[in-house]
């Protein structure tokens, strides 16, 4: 789940600068552990990015973000989302408290193409790359090459479709 790990060193470098992207997408990032955690937030707007742990601590608000592609950068597996869609909303959840390894995401997304052309050719993505997915309507659900459970569900917008992606590692 290559995504989970990029995100975060993305959007600090991406904090530098102004931008004239209107559309950028919401994204919140909560991070932690038995001992601190991180929590980053950020729109087109700037954002913040809090960090504390046994005494010390960091609270700081960041510019516009510029030059965040995450549609570039996202994949499952290699499988990108449909061509010409756009992340509306990213949020992060992830703890290693305990000792165990858990993590969910949620991508909000809008895509060009209607529910079912989207659907079908995500489905061909991933037959292509080697993972497994079942399929009720426009709905995808799989398991990543590292475990994590996901799905894809697309609904009617006008012409073009809306989605959310859920990755759950546990």
């Amino acid at each position: 789940m290559r995504f989970a790990y990029l995100l975060p060193p993305m959007m600090l470098l991406a904090a530098c600068g102004q931008s004239d992207r209107k559309d950028q997408p919401e994204v919140s990032i909560n991070a932690g552990g038995e001992k601190g955690g991180v929590h980053i937030s950020a729109g087109k707007d700037g954002g913040r990015i809090k960090i504390g742990g046994e005494g010390a601590g960091i609270d700081m608000k960041l510019p516009d973000f510029a030059n965040l592609d995450i549609e570039g950068d996202f994949d499952i597996d290699g499988v990108k989302l449909y061509p010409g869609s756009k992340v509306a909303a990213v949020d992060v959840n992830a703890s290693d408290a305990d000792g165990t390894d858990k993590a969910k995401v949620r991508l909000d997304f809008t895509s060009p193409a209607a529910p079912a052309k989207a659907a079908d050719w995500m489905a061909a993505e991933f037959a292509k790359k080697g993972t497994q997915v079942t399929r009720t309507g426009d709905t995808l659900a799989g398991r990543d090459k590292d475990g994590a459970d996901f799905t894809v569900r697309f609904e009617p917008d006008g012409n073009a479709s809306k989605g959310e992606v859920r990755i759950v590692k546990n």
